[in-house]
């Protein structure tokens, strides 16, 4: 029981650095299910759950290459990893149908893109940058939307 606890406890950070990753993981979390949440209104598979996880996947990255002391060359190629994995992610959500010639689900891909790169930022300590990119894609979900419906349903004018 001796080695479990050692194990557990050597290199424990300090309750300062332990406040600071609650908080940039809670802060990720968020920002993740205001994407997550816009999605599942808008009736799309990957919605609040699966924008969490991934801005807070993201964060949990950047978080443990910083706090084991990892250069900024490997915190680059571990940024390049989780950039390419995500495009996995994302693709997964995206569907043909060859029945009505159409692709579906590009924008949530791009959505998932997204949220890791705000869950990288938030992990790299740039809250202000993942505010304001995660507002800009509620915009660009949101308004862009707007405008698509009310192009498709032009007034007929006599």
């Amino acid at each position: 029981m001796d080695t479990f606890w050692t194990e557990f406890s050597t290199g424990m950070p300090d309750g300062r650095l332990i406040a600071i990753i609650v908080f940039r993981l809670v802060v990720s979390a968020l920002l993740g299910a205001s994407i997550g949440y816009e999605r599942e209104r808008a009736g799309k598979k990957a919605g609040l759950r699966t924008h969490m996880l991934v801005t807070a996947g993201t964060t949990v990255f950047i978080l443990s290459c910083l706090e084991h002391g990892m250069q900024s060359d490997a915190l680059s190629r571990v940024i390049q990893g989780v950039i390419t994995g995500i495009g996995f992610v994302g693709a997964g959500s995206i569907l043909k149908s060859e029945e009505a010639h159409k692709i579906e689900g590009i924008t949530t891909s791009a959505g998932i893109w997204m949220a890791a790169a705000i869950g990288v930022s938030v992990g790299l300590g740039g809250l202000a940058l993942a505010l304001i990119a995660t507002v800009l894609t509620l915009i660009v979900l949101r308004i862009t939307l707007w405008f698509e419906m009310r192009n498709r349903n032009p007034r007929k004018t006599a």
